[in-house]
């Protein structure tokens, strides 16, 4: 029986940057993480449940088809935020009938989608 998501795994190839952009960007807090040689695996558990895990080792690399879509609370000041600290949102606010959603990227080129749920 599959009981929940363990983690979502991220490629990355600039240890060090993805690592900046999670803690300092976005204001993750790390939790396991550890290596072997120049290979990582860094983990962030989310407050409300989920784990985003980077990762050096195996041979994917950044966007190879995997979207990270983030629930937050407030959109427009997160993206004010980010915007300020150099990411870039190509398309804006997308709107939907149940929320609104913010393509934009992390510093290694994996998509990620910012997800707010409309008020009910």
């Amino acid at each position: 029986m599959i009981k929940k998501v363990a983690f979502t795994m991220l490629p990355v190839t600039d240890v060090p940057r993805a690592r900046k952009f999670y803690e300092e960007t976005l204001g993750l807090t790390v939790g396991l993480h550890g290596g072997k040689g120049d290979n990582w695996w860094i983990e962030y558990d989310l407050p409300l449940g989920g784990c985003i895990a980077l990762s050096s080792f195996g041979p994917s690399k950044p966007g190879d088809g995997i979207t990270l879509a983030l629930e937050v609370e407030d959109l427009d000041s997160l993206m004010e935020r980010l915007k300020a600290a150099g990411v870039e949102f190509k398309h804006g606010i997308i709107p939907g009938p149940h929320c609104r959603m913010a393509p934009c990227s992390d510093s290694e080129g994996n998509p990620i989608l910012l997800h707010q749920l409309n008020p009910k």
